[in-house]
């Protein structure tokens, strides 16, 4: 009985991996040459716009004196959500 059972498993999953040997239909070669043209002149014009665009300045470091001021402003506020 048990070799039966294990038969019907092996038939079973050896079946269900075959089935996965097929050829797999990932989407490539389904654009048209023009299409590819025009995707690649939209990036194209997408990176071109992004480049133009002016950078966001980036803030600048804090000096010590504002690093502790802030550190002791925290530390009150703290102190003052205990009480």
């Amino acid at each position: 009985m048990m070799r039966v059972v294990l038969a019907l498993i092996l038939a079973l999953t050896s079946g269900a991996s075959f089935a996965q040997q097929g050829k797999r239909h990932d989407g490539r070669g389904q654009m048209s040459q023009d299409e590819r043209q025009r995707m690649r002149d939209d990036m194209r014009d997408a990176y071109r716009e992004r480049q133009e665009r002016p950078q966001k300045a980036r803030p600048q470091q804090m000096s010590p004196e504002q690093r502790d001021k802030l550190r002791r402003d925290i530390q009150d506020a703290n102190k003052d959500l205990k009480r």
